[in-house]
């Protein structure tokens, strides 16, 4: 008699176990009320892009972006869970479903389409150069022949440059964008490439404003949108939603400032929802 009674009470306590687990599952990424979280994707290690901060804080134009959706979806900015989203996880990350979405200077090309949906985009950047503020050498691709050219190692930007644009150009490769700027302050490079909204943001940090500028090349177009699990037409259409609310009600344009206006950065206005800039 004295077991049933035990069994019995361990049947409720597993039964309330097993439903408070329930419970909890079902919070996550659901609503941002009472406490649910979600979970999104951005870059650590691109300042002005993404970026977590020594303080253990999140920053950037993408941070900014993904806080203002995630705050249409119903989620406060407390309710974010922020997970790196490094460039060949990303379409893993999506398809596993580690985040909702994803908002880490991802351009939007025909290959990664085949495998995530995108939302946007919601920023349409080009390939540039960086240079030191004093250099007024370069106004050109063609102005590349002969130049010390950097770029991070696995990166395809600077070969590109070299392959269709300035065949002479030295290329020189760092582990690192950080040391292809030191190595540009230091006149042992004479341009950096990648990006313009990534060039811009590395330009503006404190550290190194006023030593840089972008030139302005614009050699190719690479339109960031937001990555998403494919066929989730119905987050698709609220992020979309999202960011058109973001544009008109000023808060796009707020975010560019505060995050690369400090590089003298020209970016473009904001793209329109769908529309990719080949």
């Amino acid at each position: 008699m004295k077991v049933r009674k035990v069994t019995a009470a361990a049947a409720v306590v597993l039964a309330l176990s097993v439903t408070a687990t329930a419970c909890g599952s079902s919070d996550k990424d659901d609503k941002g009320s009472g406490g649910k979280k979600i979970t999104i994707g951005i870059k650590f290690d691109q300042p002005g892009i993404g970026q977590k901060t020594p303080d253990g804080k999140y920053a950037g134009f993408d941070v900014d972006v993904a806080t203002y959706v995630a705050k249409e979806l119903g989620y406060a900015a407390g309710d974010i869970e922020w997970k790196e989203a490094k460039s060949a996880d990303r379409e893993l990350m999506l398809s596993r479903g580690d985040v909702k979405f994803i908002a880490a200077s991802y351009s939007i090309n025909d290959e990664r389409a085949k495998k995530v949906d995108f939302a946007g985009p919601y920023l349409l950047a080009h390939q540039d150069i960086l240079v030191r503020s004093d250099d007024n050498s370069i106004k050109s691709a063609e102005d590349l022949n002969k130049k010390k050219l950097c770029s991070v190692t696995g990166s395809t930007s600077a070969q590109n440059v070299k392959d269709k644009l300035a065949p002479k150009a030295q290329l020189q490769q760092y582990s690192t964008y950080s040391q292809c700027l030191t190595g540009l302050e230091n006149k042992a490079i004479d341009a950096l490439t990648t990006d313009d909204s990534i060039l811009a943001g590395y330009a503006a940090q404190k550290n190194f404003q006023g030593k840089f500028k972008l030139a302005g090349l614009k050699m190719t177009n690479e339109n960031y949108g937001i990555g998403l699990k494919k066929g989730d037409a119905g987050l698709k259409k609220k992020i979309n939603d999202a960011l058109t609310k973001m544009v008109k009600d000023g808060s796009w344009d707020k975010a560019v400032e505060a995050n690369f206006g400090p590089a003298g950065y020209k970016h473009e206005k904001a793209p329109e929802i769908g529309n990719i800039v080949k």
